[in-house]
């Protein structure tokens, strides 16, 4: 098998681990890899704003709102408005959204962080290099997205 072939069985691995992953969490979850991340944000300090999440994750805020919305719906978090700038709404967790972070699978990228975060620097900086060459060959680099494994909602539009 040529390195072309190996390089696209690498590549189809990844998309069926995340694709996967994806499948497990609507199933036991009912979200998204994306919409878990935006629940563990909010899960870290019990509340923070759109803004923070949307930096954080390195995603727009008309981004944040969609997933806090669908989080807000299913009764994972709340919006309530700051008692010290009334400008600000907060999004706190609510006790189903902290069963939900308890109850759910390892996340995908946590399982990468914790191998990734183990191999030697000059192994992470190759990692790094290579995965940014690829994204830069399927003309992916301008995309919006966050740094959450995620393969879409399973479950639909909506």
């Amino acid at each position: 098998m040529d390195r072309t072939d190996v390089s696209l069985i690498a590549l189809r691995r990844i998309l069926r681990a995340t694709e996967l992953f994806g499948r497990e969490l609507a199933q036991t979850a009912g979200m998204t890899a994306v919409q878990f991340r935006v629940l563990q944000v909010v899960g870290e300090t019990g509340q923070c704003t759109a803004t923070a999440i949307s930096q954080r994750m390195r995603v727009s805020q008309a981004t944040v709102t969609s997933l806090v919305d669908k989080l807000v719906r299913s009764g994972m978090v709340v919006r309530e408005k700051s008692q010290t700038d009334r400008r600000q709404t907060n999004i706190l967790i609510t006790e189903q959204g902290r069963r939900t972070i308890t109850d759910a699978p390892d996340p995908l990228q946590q399982r990468y962080v914790r191998k990734f975060e183990a191999l030697e620097d000059w192994e992470q900086a190759m990692i790094v290099a290579s995965l940014e060459r690829v994204a830069a060959m399927l003309d992916a680099e301008e995309l919006d997205a966050s740094p959450v494994l995620d393969s879409g909602d399973f479950r639909g539009a909506g």
